[in-house]
């Protein structure tokens, strides 16, 4: 066996992560939403483009076996700058190593943090990450909604600048987070949600989720901007991802440079109840939920992270002809509004964002209004994820 290359120094490197994409486990086929993944990927490149948002002198990259039942096999990984489509800029290629070895063998339920890269990045470019598996490997650990086209190859095409995709995907697969090494004063904000703050409004391979919009407003004032949303994600309960009090440690508090998370989430909670994909999932009350939130601000504020709470959005007329029609109810709206009277009212968040009263249609306030809607009725569109970056007061977002 070949000697593992000597790692490079990082005694002096502030590193910070400046992306992320939240680990789901794969669900089964008694769920009405498709994954869209295939089977398995097998001796294939898959090519995966991210946007970052504070950068650094040099960057490295995390992958997740976080719901594997087997060793997850990475036989090499390159980096680049993302060019148009799947190709990558000419002469910024740089291969990835773990412990000094081209290639990663992962446990189940860990992840895999690689050497520091050598390709300094500036804020707000977009890289690619090319990842080879030269064995059948399931897609068991996932992130669904990645609002960013991937690219699937056959054979080691991980440093080719050019590439002509097989197929495609709009999902993660496996890559969880990018690191940069940041000046020593760059500070962190999470974004920790739903499909809202994930993007499933949003247009694909544009980059304009929310948070995408506040990083941003924040680009250069050294703080970056994690999205932490998952689709269909709950406070209480898990189905399309871990529920946010088992995943708050993992996607949002162990972050370093953490000073703030903005916590939009709970519509999903109120509005999944008495659904047919969702019979055995017990009714969750304006009570119940408001608990969930005071344990997430005990636990942020046990790590001195500042937390902001956001009101729950507009959602009458949501999901009606798709398979989750039912989504909306005045029964549910009633709950949506207790929620929301006390997170604006209770004073327990550091500060409140007032997401609802920004996007609802004031001539019919359980509504979104048109110009904000993506068409759905839940979801805001660019226009309506802009206003919502925009209107954070960085200020209280940021205070001490």
């Amino acid at each position: 066996m070949a000697a593992a290359a000597p790692l490079p120094t990082t005694s002096d490197a502030h590193w910070i992560t400046t992306w992320t994409a939240s680990p789901q486990p794969l669900w089964a086929g008694d769920f009405p939403l498709p994954t869209h993944v295939p089977f398995n990927v097998w001796n294939q490149t898959l090519r995966q483009t991210a946007r970052i948002s504070v950068g650094g002198a040099s960057v490295r990259i995390q992958l997740s076996n976080a719901y594997g039942t087997a060793p997850l096999v990475v036989g090499s990984a390159h980096l680049a700058l993302a060019g148009d489509g799947a190709d990558i800029v000419n002469g910024t290629d740089r291969p990835i190593t773990f412990s000094g070895r081209r290639s990663v063998t992962i446990p189940p339920g860990a992840p895999a943090l690689s050497d520091p890269i050598d390709l300094p990045l500036t804020a707000l470019q977009r890289v690619s990450v090319s990842l080879y598996f030269p064995h059948p490997t399931a897609p068991s650990t996932f992130h669904w909604d990645g609002r960013q086209t991937a690219y699937v190859v056959t054979g080691d095409q991980t440093a080719e600048a050019s590439i002509a995709p097989e197929s495609t995907l709009t999902s993660r697969l496996f890559l969880s987070a990018i690191l940069v090494n940041a000046p020593s004063t760059t500070r962190t904000v999470v974004a920790l949600g739903d499909s809202i703050t994930d993007g499933a409004g949003a247009t694909m391979d544009r980059d304009t989720r929310w948070p995408d919009f506040l990083a941003a407003r924040l680009a250069d004032k050294h703080v970056a901007v994690l999205n932490a949303g998952i689709s269909g994600a709950r406070l209480l309960q898990d189905k399309m991802g871990d529920n946010a009090l088992a995943r708050l440690d993992r996607d949002v508090l162990s972050q370093p440079g953490i000073a703030s998370v903005i916590v939009l989430i709970g519509i999903n909670d109120i509005s999944w109840n008495h659904m047919a994909f969702a019979p055995d999932d017990g009714a969750a009350d304006a009570e119940q939920l408001i608990a969930g939130y005071r344990q997430i601000i005990a636990r942020a504020h046990a790590r001195n992270v500042r937390i902001v709470g956001a009101t729950l959005t507009p959602f009458e007329g949501a999901l009606k002809d798709t398979p989750l029609m039912g989504y909306y109810s005045a029964d549910k709206e009633r709950m949506r509004q207790s929620v929301n009277d006390w997170i604006r009212h209770s004073g327990e968040f550091d500060a409140v964002i007032d997401f609802d009263a920004l996007l609802r249609d004031p001539a019919h306030p359980t509504r979104l209004l048109p110009a904000y809607d993506s068409g759905d009725h839940l979801h805001p569109g660019d226009a309506g994820n802009k206003a919502m970056a925009e209107t954070v007061d960085l200020e209280a977002l940021l205070r001490s």
